[in-house]
């Protein structure tokens, strides 16, 4: 089944919101982590975490309802 042109474009939205707030909850999560004095490969398991703690409904609910 074919999806439409409309369907593809507002998942490609969400989808670029999911990218957009994991990639802001990595930086943060890695720039609060290398302030409290964690190692580089600490503070990358920070930014993983950060990312893995994210409420994606929350996202998918926000971009769909913009």
């Amino acid at each position: 089944m074919k999806q439409s042109e409309s369907t593809i474009e507002a998942e490609r939205r969400v989808a670029e919101a999911v990218r957009r707030v994991c990639i802001q909850a990595a930086k943060q999560g890695y720039a609060q982590a290398a302030a409290s004095g964690l190692c580089g490969e600490g503070a990358f398991e920070a930014a993983i975490g950060a990312m893995q703690m994210l409420d994606l409904n929350q996202v998918i609910l926000l971009e769909k309802h913009q």
